[in-house]
């Protein structure tokens, strides 16, 4: 049975949430404070996080940093009455896998957290190292070498690399990266945008001018090793 940990601060939300999850064979525990959430995190050790932007003592992005220092793995899914793209966008920066916007479809809501759980068991399965370029890439342990530099990958950045490994030397789209990375449509493709900046710094020599992350214009993006 899988542990989803909650950190929510409405109570209402919290209960439907934890009886919905169970109804669904997983086991829910929760938190009203980014703080109790961090503890429960390091206590639990959770499958899946939800997480509200909006709690009483701190906001979720830090929480959602806190995470992801503690663990490179664990999918984090925003769940937030802020809805902006710049939410969204802030929000995968700190690390986040998904955001979902209040109001939700609970049944949308479960189909995504599935989704992310197939992910995290299929990148957990995947032992992979992998070279590009004067970059070591580590897929399962979420971590880049490059020239004695460590570097952690998000669970996305993570996904989006296989996708263009599964395809290096030809384009993969936008759209295709939404799809089949994000697994919805709705987040903007300037999120893959931004994330394949993020790579770049941390894969490339020199950012601007990429070998080995490229760019078609008006198209998508090619791996080259």
């Amino acid at each position: 049975m899988k542990t989803i940990l909650i950190i929510e601060d409405e109570q209402d939300m919290v209960l439907g949430l934890s009886d919905a999850l169970e109804f669904e064979g997983y086991r829910a525990v929760a938190a009203s404070t980014g703080r109790q959430g961090v503890v429960l995190f390091k206590a639990e050790k959770p499958d899946l996080v939800i997480l509200d932007l909006m709690l009483p003592d701190t906001n979720g992005y830090t929480v959602c940093e806190e995470l992801r220092r503690l663990s490179r793995t664990v999918p984090v899914l925003i769940l937030s009455a802020r809805s902006q793209e710049s939410d969204k966008i802030r929000g995968l920066d700190a690390g986040a896998d998904d955001f979902v916007a209040k109001p939700f479809a609970l049944g949308e809501l479960i189909a995504r957290i599935r989704a992310i759980l197939r992910r995290a068991d299929h990148a957990r399965a995947t032992p992979d190292t992998v070279q590009i370029g004067e970059s070591q890439v580590h897929l399962a342990g979420h971590l880049l070498l490059r020239k004695g530099r460590e570097s952690a990958l998000t669970f996305y950045e993570v996904e989006t690399l296989k996708l263009l490994l599964e395809r290096a030397g030809q384009v993969v789209t936008r759209d295709e990266i939404l799809d089949k990375v994000w697994g919805v449509s709705a987040i903007n493709a300037r999120a893959v945008d931004n994330l394949v900046v993020k790579l770049r710094k941390k894969i490339e020599a020199t950012p601007d001018a990429p070998r080995h992350i490229l760019t078609v214009h008006g198209v998508g993006y090619k791996l080259v090793c």
